[in-house]
């Protein structure tokens, strides 16, 4: 007779490993423990084998039923579906350790003995900075083609717009090196040739500032689908306008909280100085809340699938995106809104929000003095900038 729910519920269950059959070969194990196993017994060249087909009630008596009619059907044409099924994990588990890190950095030795040292030093050091943070961890067989072109669109975005080419280029040779050695079928970077335009020097997308309370409300009304550590990000470029990678690979060590200071060293500054983030109370509370959302001890910005990392750059620019601002508005936009409305809406001159911009002169001279230039200045403006944000959300 064939199972049915009610047959399955109502079962007793005095002894472990107690049958009820539903014909040829499926049946479901009893434990005493209320624990419930589907089974296909089946025989495959002349041997009795076993297959587990999952745990009721979560595979239900009609799932149970289609994986064993899929199993039967396997068995009556000769394959053994449990040795088929560890293959197939088997290749699965292959598959996902060929990432693209992996698969780019056995590239980069077989290259090793034709480049100079100069050449294999200066390809590596731009994979390890922009490519591996974002797309290293993915199997290179699940690359796309939007994977290559977000991350070329990144870095076109900070202005490397032949990095942003080379980045391109190289993904080509790594996936023609793994459709070689059997890790990949097709080249996705291929496609992707001349995608990369050399542009027309423009600004980096930015709204105006009468549009400010509009991209307040977008990212309010996206609260509920957007991870609260990306709408942090978002809302502190506002609030401390400093670059996107200077944001996204902020360290704990860098703030002095006592004095509501920012100190980002010189080794991430575009001009190689130190720089002094003055912090507004809505800043510090954003920077405590991340405190308490991730517990990682040296990012402040996390990755929220490898620990080790740092937060991509690709994260503040897809935010936007989904809230509908691709195009009209970047993570470098927030420097050119900041400083037009602090100019215009709160009567700053041009000096003390360029001097938070960092748009430094160079000269090792200036470098103490830039680092602190206009400070008490720039202190009582952060905090006038957070709270005129805070009466526009009103």
């Amino acid at each position: 007779m064939k199972l049915t729910a009610k047959k399955i519920d109502t079962a007793t269950r005095e002894k472990d490993g107690a049958k009820l059959f539903d014909g040829k070969g499926l049946f479901l194990e009893l434990h005493k423990n209320g624990s419930k196993y589907w089974r296909y017994k089946y025989r495959h060249l002349g041997k009795e084998k076993l297959m587990s087909l999952g745990v009721y009630p979560e595979i239900t008596l009609a799932e149970a039923r289609e994986k064993h009619r899929v199993a039967h059907k396997l068995v009556a044409e000769g394959e053994d579906p449990v040795q088929l099924k560890r293959e197939a994990t088997a290749h699965k588990k292959y598959e996902q350790g060929n990432t693209f890190e992996k698969i780019a950095r056995d590239w980069l030795e077989y290259k090793k003995t034709e480049w100079s040292e100069t050449n294999y030093a200066t390809t590596k050091r731009r994979l390890q900075k922009d490519v591996f943070p974002v797309i290293g961890y993915v199997p290179i067989k699940s690359v796309t083609h939007q994977m290559l072109i977000d991350l070329s669109k990144t870095i076109q975005e900070r202005g490397a717009n032949e990095l942003a080419k080379r980045v391109i280029q190289m993904s080509k040779h790594i996936f023609q090196y793994a459709i070689i050695n059997g890790y990949a079928e097709k080249n996705v970077a291929e496609d992707l040739k001349g995608f990369i335009k050399t542009p027309t020097t423009k600004s980096y997308a930015a709204i105006d500032p009468k549009d400010l309370p509009d991209l307040l409300r977008a990212i309010d009304k996206h609260r509920s689908r957007m991870h609260r550590q990306s709408q942090i990000a978002l809302e502190l470029m506002m609030l401390t306008f400093v670059r996107t990678n200077e944001l996204i690979k902020a360290e704990w060590g860098e703030f002095d909280m006592e004095h509501a200071l920012w100190v980002i060293p010189g080794k991430r500054m575009k001009m190689k100085n130190d720089h002094l983030v003055p912090l507004s109370k809505q800043s510090i509370a954003l920077i405590e809340e991340l405190r308490g959302l991730h517990g990682n001890n040296h990012w402040v910005f996390p990755s929220r699938t490898r620990s080790m990392n740092h937060m991509s750059n690709n994260t503040i620019l897809m935010a936007l995106r989904r809230m509908g601002y691709g195009g009209i508005m970047t993570g470098h936009g927030f420097r050119s809104l900041a400083m037009t409305a602090i100019m215009e809406r709160l009567g700053y001159p041009y000096d003390i929000p360029d001097a938070q911009l960092a748009h430094g002169k160079g000269g090792s001279v200036r470098k103490a003095y830039d680092r602190s230039k206009y400070l008490d200045q720039r202190k009582k403006m952060m905090q006038e900038w957070a709270d005129y944000i805070d009466s526009l959300k009103k």
